[in-house]
């Protein structure tokens, strides 16, 4: 690896994202402006990837279009990737359920803000249940990373399109506005070379690329007017569900060895709980971190295990308590769980949640 692939850079998450967009080989980028993630596209923009790999940058009508494009490109076996905001994901839902249903894979970046509606520019973590449970209609997943650093923005590319394309099955970076727009160093990935179409063939045997020599086109879609058959499909796919729940949680823990307290929190909530646990160790309290990586598949039996022996959880999230259900499921009334949160936008105090915790356990 050379020096320039290795090259340390300072940068806002959003740019991250495009950045390494690019260098993981991406084949096609199709958005619309939001706030608080338009770095992504303008970013992109200033970088003329179609000038230099190839990648193609699109800039959308809407968020329903780009979703659409997204669709068309995963059908043809490329790498694609959208990004949007809040709102602008919740337009794109029924493109992505869609994806899920046709087996598809696309990477889809949501930097949130509050809400609901249009509600404000500022971070929130709000989006959870849209995002882990499936924001459009039918029994379907997406996989989910929740990134807490730029590092992990820059590196999460590349790891949602391995996932999206050994699964088939859509692939999202559930970040938020504090993730998106800070500025930190980050190492870049080294650049991989866009697939062939010869490569895209081989690795993508399903994909539509029209008639050949050799083969008949391939039809992708994800109706069927059958009962019988559209049920057989279903199985399928929760049987591939239950694969990802097997093979892909992804998880950190930080204190909990020695901890008689646990708190449960996932991207920039996880950050500030950090120093909240610096705070509580100091004042004479045992505190330890778990922060879930992927959001789906949920790390329900890596909590379960990491709460036994505590007196209490407390899971820290920027909402009105959306994980919080998952954890108690989780552990299943053995830990008292309690929750804390900030709404509108309003980023939580590290002294917040330490006065949080003494007050809830």
């Amino acid at each position: 690896m050379t020096m320039a692939e290795r090259e340390v850079v300072l940068m806002k998450g959003n740019e991250a994202i495009a950045h390494a967009a690019i260098r993981c080989g991406a084949d096609g980028y199709f958005g619309y402006p939001i706030t608080p993630q338009s770095e992504v596209i303008e970013t992109l923009a200033e970088l003329k990837p179609w000038e230099t790999t190839g990648m193609v940058v699109l800039q959308a009508e809407s968020e329903v279009a780009s979703i659409n494009m997204i669709y068309g490109g995963a059908g043809a076996g490329k790498r694609v990737l959208t990004s949007s905001s809040s709102p602008g994901v919740a337009l794109m839902q029924e493109g992505i359920a869609y994806m899920a249903g046709a087996e598809l894979p696309g990477v889809f970046v949501n930097v949130q803000r509050g809400g609901p509606g249009l509600g404000t520019i500022q971070p929130s973590q709000s989006d959870y249940f849209q995002a882990t449970r499936g924001g459009g209609n039918g029994d379907y997943y997406v996989i989910v990373l929740a990134p807490n650093s730029v590092q992990e923005m820059a590196d999460f590319v590349d790891l949602a399109f391995e996932l999206a394309f050994k699964y088939r099955n859509p692939a999202m970076i559930l970040s938020d506005g504090v993730i998106g727009q800070m500025m930190e160093k980050v190492v870049l990935p080294p650049f991989k070379p866009r697939r062939t179409e010869e490569e895209i063939l081989r690795e993508c045997p399903w994909a539509s690329t029209g008639r050949t020599k050799d083969r008949q086109p391939n039809i992708i879609t994800s109706l069927e007017l059958t009962s019988e058959v559209m049920e057989q499909r279903n199985i399928h796919l929760q049987e591939k569900y239950q694969q990802i729940r097997e093979n892909e949680v992804r998880y950190e823990t930080q204190g909990l060895d020695d901890a008689d307290y646990m708190i449960v929190a996932f991207g920039s909530a996880a950050r500030i709980a950090e120093k909240a646990i610096e705070m509580a160790r100091e004042e004479g309290l045992k505190v330890g971190l778990f922060r879930p990586v992927t959001l789906w598949p949920f790390p329900e039996k890596e909590i379960a295990r990491a709460a036994e022996g505590k007196q209490g959880v407390l899971v820290v999230e920027i909402n009105a308590g959306q994980m919080v259900e998952d954890v108690r499921l989780s552990i299943d009334g053995k830990v008292p769980v309690a929750h804390f949160g900030r709404l509108g936008g309003i980023v939580p105090e590290p002294d917040e949640i330490v006065e949080a915790l003494k007050k809830k356990f």
